[in-house]
């Protein structure tokens, strides 16, 4: 069995061809389920974000599994095979693994450390163990993943940096008045930075925003998108007055709050605190307004200071976990192996079970007047033998399954036996023939 995972990503496509290639929600568990049907694949996981299209499967060949990802791909988005390729990367084996870990940790995330992923990766996983497109190998799999991200998460500081300057404007209103819930912010600019400004502030429980625009009906569209409030850009005074947080982020070519403007402010002001922010370029934030004890005002370079540093704080621990990962795959890869043994140490053990109590069953015929008390006792003791005898054998069994030519000393290994072990590969075919032929009955193809 092989793992592959086909990656359509931030590093290997631009947004427009991202968009081409995103599965709709109402749509994904039945993609789970026609690449399942689809020759070699055994088992699949498909996830699939605003930033990355990505499939993982469990498949009997290399190269025709990889193919017929690709082939699925391009069907599902009317695509040629060879666009999918040219836009995607393709991973096998410990890379497919690594890259796997990677992206539940956030580690190859547009936004470094970043936790959302975490959450898509476990809802893609849950999808598909709901419409029974994972295995053994899968279930084990992702669970790791999911299980090595949190702790990584946890036990480090990754997540906890701004990196993005509208988050970063965030954190800084956060300095000041720590809870922001009972906050009343206000965002001039309807853009793309405003609306992630807007989005992070939400993400920090700020219940009472207002959305200010020049184009009041921009601002009324951003603002019903995310149920927030909404004003004109000549309400934008008596809204200071009851402010707690500026963020500003407009294309104008003035200043959008003035000198004089906020002199203004100040006067209606009581005396709580007021966090200006100016995210523009040019600014849209006269700097000539004075700060003082209640005021404090950041503009673009103050943000992008902190960001840097935060990055570096990010980078740091990414490095960290990092180099964790390769232990993860060799535990995976050790899992993985015993797979291959612990159908013939059970094989094994049946087998001897079964001469066991065909054992007993012989004593029972010849001394039927044993009683109860010394049939437990030749019972436990024919039991031991067989235990001390399987000792040595199952030991060596576990050890090939660290041998590079494990598959076949465990072939020889049953064949000394006359024993037969169904291997999870077989066990996976079987799962996969048996759904087939269900739905075939039912009339489903």
């Amino acid at each position: 069995m092989h793992i592959i995972a086909i990656s359509i990503n931030h590093r290997t496509a631009d947004v427009a061809l991202r968009e081409k290639v995103a599965f709709k929600a109402d749509a994904i568990q039945e993609s789970h389920i026609d690449l399942f049907e689809t020759k070699s694949i055994l088992e699949n996981v498909i996830l699939s974000t605003c930033n990355r299209t990505e499939v993982y499967a469990v498949a009997d060949q290399i190269h025709t599994g990889r193919y017929y990802i690709q082939r699925f791909l391009a069907r599902k988005f009317g695509l040629e095979v060879e666009e999918i390729k040219s836009m995607s990367e393709a991973l096998v084996g410990d890379e497919a693994v690594e890259h796997l870990f990677n992206v539940t940790s956030g580690l190859d995330s547009i936004v470094l450390g970043e936790t959302q992923i975490l959450g898509q990766m476990r809802d893609a996983f849950f999808t598909a163990q709901e419409v029974g497109t994972t295995g053994t190998i899968f279930n084990h799999l992702f669970k790791q993943a999911i299980t090595f991200a949190k702790r990584a998460h946890h036990e480090s500081d990754i997540a906890d940096n701004a990196v993005s300057v509208s988050y970063a404007a965030v954190e800084l209103a956060k300095k000041v008045f720590g809870n922001l819930k009972s906050q009343h912010a206000v965002i001039i600019g309807a853009g793309e930075m405003s609306e992630l400004s807007l989005l992070n502030l939400m993400g920090s429980g700020i219940e009472h925003v207002t959305v200010v625009n020049r184009t009041a009906e921009r601002a009324r569209q951003l603002a019903e998108k995310h149920q927030a409030s909404y004003a004109t850009m000549e309400e934008l005074e008596n809204l200071l007055v009851n402010a707690d947080i500026v963020i500003s982020s407009t294309s104008a070519s003035d200043y959008i709050i003035t000198r004089n403007m906020m002199e203004s402010v100040k006067r209606q002001r009581k005396q709580e605190s007021m966090v200006l922010i100016d995210i523009a370029v040019p600014r849209d934030i006269d700097p000539a307004i004075e700060s003082d004890m209640n005021i404090f005002s950041y503009d673009i370079d103050d943000l992008k200071g902190l960001v840097d540093a935060n990055l570096r704080e990010r980078e740091a621990a990414a490095a960290q976990i990092a180099e964790q990962i390769p232990h993860e795959i060799a535990t995976h890869n050790d899992w993985v192996n015993m797979l291959g043994v612990v159908p013939v140490i059970r094989a094994l053990r049946e087998k001897a079970m079964h001469i066991q109590q065909e054992t007993m069953d012989s004593i029972d015929r010849k001394l039927p007047d044993l009683s109860e008390r010394e049939r437990k006792v030749i019972s436990k003791h024919t039991k031991s033998i067989i235990n001390q005898m399987l000792k040595d054998p199952i030991k060596q069994a576990k050890e090939l399954s660290n041998d590079k030519n494990s598959s076949e000393k465990l072939e020889l290994f049953q064949n000394i036996f006359d024993i037969e072990a169904e291997s999870e590969y077989e066990k996976s075919v079987a799962k996969k023939e048996r759904r087939l032929s269900a739905r075939q009955i039912l009339g489903f193809d």
